[in-house]
């Protein structure tokens, strides 16, 4: 018999049916041993010698594994493709090896990125060693966040009681919030004023237009500060002639996105649907783990931890497919669009972009076997994959500009036409173009035109917007703070333990939020220093 070692319970029961009964598949349910929370659990001393304890939630799943273990002939680890799953792997066998049970015993590693009966297949036939660079890696990163939150969190207890904790990331992401929050309370709001015109031509047609042009300098936001100068404006205007001074037509092209990764993943799901991190990440797992669908658990999109923007030749071969056949030849690219990686140094960077496992499996095929939640998902990640190998999408972008006879005065009017769909065909995006869709009249450069009607609007600036879900991912994404894979847990962390609040979706920190946040500041710069830890993040992913 050949045991089999996963992570999760959901992706033992799948790959159990797909290999058979010569194999037995179980799951460790996560980490299986971790650091003691005590004192001297790293020995920066002793070449960083690490203490590890099995945790008691472990314990009956581990004498599951070991007994199943000295039965079998050979035993195959096959957790998640990613640095956390190497270190699972590596962890069962430090376990299996301290209990004496794989003397006689073949050890594989084998991973794969997706749970189809094909990839698992591929992958038990293919297997390699534990890759020690990646467990390395995890190792440095442990042992550092064990060091830093060891050494930093006693403090607080003893100077903030009721604080929980320091953690090197965690207090990178409060700090983002609570500066936020005091760049709001200094905010001091600035008024400015906006003028927009509606001119006809000599056939009554209507062209709605906004002033580009005063006194022969450009109207940036603060041009008009106040009530007199915008009335100032319009009296001048008012007492204008103007004509068309140009009318252009250029064809713009809006290109796809890249397929999803998981931090794009978290912020459009945000945006789109309002979920947080952690609920799209279960989601994501399940879809990844496994769906019954007609007595058959089918794993329906690829691996969701990851920085690849990259799909598969194989799968881009079905991709092509499917738009040739269901969309035209117009709307397939000569070549498949390729995308670049933000970060290439990322350990997370050789998986493939998140997407669906069967291109030929469309949202509607599924949706009577998942529940809205995952349909949503799941369409979402199926369209922007798809969108992904796609052609551009183009527009007819017209321009007039309107302007006085002395010329100092200008009013632009923008109107944009989808030529050909392209890739928004299948994939809307979050944001839309204010002038698609607003057809500008036929005018002949020279014409006389009149104005109709001026309206002024008067605006006043507004603090910068607490961060959300979304927006705290991109930040910490821009600034290599933390990894994808960690994100949701660093939210989570934040919320669990009194530091931040939501609010109508917005993180608001709570006094104490505040008060750690100014105490570590103050006390551990270097320790919550930006560029630091983007740096340290660096340095850890290079041993990989």
């Amino acid at each position: 018999m050949n045991l089999v070692i996963v992570e999760s319970p959901a992706k033992a029961k799948t790959i159990n049916k797909y290999l058979g009964k010569n194999y037995l598949v179980l799951a460790s349910y996560g980490h299986i041993r971790d650091l003691p929370s005590k004192n001297g659990s790293v020995d920066p001393d002793n070449k960083f010698k690490m203490l590890w304890e099995v945790d008691s939630f472990s314990k009956k799943y581990l004498k599951e594994i070991t007994d199943a273990a000295e039965d079998s002939d050979k035993i195959i680890l096959a957790t998640d493709p990613d640095r956390e799953g190497e270190a699972i792997a590596w962890h069962v066998k430090e376990y299996l090896i301290s209990k004496k049970i794989l003397k006689d015993k073949i050890l594989e590693r084998v991973v794969f990125n997706e749970i189809t009966k094909n990839a698992i297949l591929k992958a038990i036939e293919n297997p390699r060693q534990i890759e020690i660079p990646l467990v390395e890696a995890y190792l440095a990163r442990r042992a550092l966040d064990y060091l830093v939150g060891f050494n930093i969190s006693p403090i607080l207890w003893t100077k903030l009681p009721g604080s929980k904790s320091a953690g090197r990331v965690q207090s990178v992401a409060l700090k983002l919030i609570t500066e936020r929050e005091h760049e709001i309370e200094m905010f001091n709001a600035e008024e400015y004023w906006s003028l927009t015109s509606d001119f006809t031509n000599i056939e009554n047609k209507n062209i709605f237009s906004k002033i580009s042009l005063f006194n022969g300098k450009k109207v940036e936001r603060f041009t008009f500060k106040n009530k007199s100068e915008i009335n100032r404006a319009i009296n001048i205007i008012n007492k204008s002639k103007f004509k068309i001074k140009d009318v252009t037509t250029k064809i713009h092209k809006r290109n796809p996105l890249a397929p999803f990764t998981t931090s794009t993943l978290q912020q459009t799901a945000s945006y789109k649907f309002g979920f947080g991190a952690s609920r799209t990440m279960q989601i994501a797992q399940r879809l990844y783990q496994g769906i019954d669908i007609d007595d058959e658990t089918t794993g329906l999109i690829t691996y969701m931890r990851t920085d690849g923007t990259q799909i598969s030749k194989e799968a881009i071969i079905d991709f092509r497919n499917l738009i040739e056949n269901d969309f035209g030849k117009e709307y397939l690219p000569i070549n498949p669009n390729t995308y670049e990686s933000k970060k290439a140094k990322n350990a997370q960077e050789a998986h493939e972009a998140i997407r669906p496992t069967e291109i030929t499996r469309k949202p509607s095929d599924i949706k009577k076997y998942v529940n809205a939640d995952q349909f949503k998902l799941y369409d979402l990640i199926y369209n922007r994959a798809l969108s992904s190998q796609m052609n551009s999408a183009e527009f007819y972008r017209n321009s007039i500009i309107i302007s006085s006879q002395d010329e100092k005065i200008n009013f632009k009017a923008n109107g944009s036409i989808v030529k050909f769909e392209g890739f928004l065909k299948v994939y809307k995006l979050v944001e839309v173009d204010e002038d698609t869709g607003n057809i500008l009249p036929e005018c002949k450069v020279d014409e006389d035109v009149n104005v109709l009607r001026l309206t002024d609007e008067q605006h006043s600036t507004d603090p910068p917007p607490r961060y959300s879900e979304a927006s705290l991912v991109k930040k910490m994404e821009e600034l290599g703070i933390g990894r994808p894979s960690t994100y949701a847990s660093i939210i989570s962390v934040l919320s669990t333990r009194g530091y931040v609040e939501m609010i109508n979706k917005r993180f608001h920190p709570t006094d104490r939020g505040k008060l750690i946040s100014a105490f570590l500041e103050k006390l551990f710069t270097k320790y919550v220093d930006y560029n630091f830890t983007a740096e340290l993040e660096n340095q850890l992913d290079e041993i990989t």
